[in-house]
């Protein structure tokens, strides 16, 4: 019964060391532990043997987790220099497209000062006409009353005759 308790099989290890057979065989390469079988053909391992293996897998994890830590810092290190350069291309963007846009109204607006400036003309040149429009108009009124002061008389003669103060002139 002591013979038994000193042998383990491969379910037992496998359920020990929390592993598939792959992982045991990986194991014992590592240790170069060898596997014997007993007369009836079964393979079985001795308990020196699985804490031989256990200490080879309790030895990778740790050297998987020191990976894992040192990956963690590299590719904490790698994701801020990601980070950096997509806000460095984005700034880079965003001034291109400021600067695109810029350019464009700049280009687009600049037909405007002479359009403003021709309509400032315009407007000035329109309120001068109004102006002497209202002149002429005054005029016209004042010679329209002179005209009707005159009465004909026989032979093409016309006689003024005294006009009347009520009308603006």
């Amino acid at each position: 019964m002591s013979n038994q308790q000193k042998v383990l099989l491969p379910d037992d290890v496998r359920k020990l060391l929390n592993v598939d057979n792959k992982e045991i065989v990986e194991l014992c390469k590592k240790t170069s532990v060898s596997p014997k079988k007993n007369g009836n053909g079964q393979i079985y391992f001795s308990i020196d043997e699985v804490k031989k293996l256990k200490s080879a897998k309790t030895s990778a994890i740790t050297a998987m987790t020191e990976k894992k830590s040192a990956l963690s810092v590299i590719s904490k290190n790698n994701s801020q220099v990601v980070v950096d350069n997509l806000l460095d291309t984005l700034s880079r963007m965003e001034d291109n497209i400021t600067s695109s846009m810029t350019k464009l109204i700049d280009e687009k607006l600049e037909g405007m000062d002479d359009v403003v400036l021709e309509l400032v003309r315009c407007k000035t040149e329109n309120e001068n006409l109004k102006n002497k429009v209202n002149e002429l108009n005054k005029e016209n009124f004042k010679l329209k009353n002179i005209l009707n002061s005159f009465k004909p008389l026989l032979c093409g003669f016309y006689v003024k005759k005294e006009e009347e103060n009520s009308i603006l002139l």
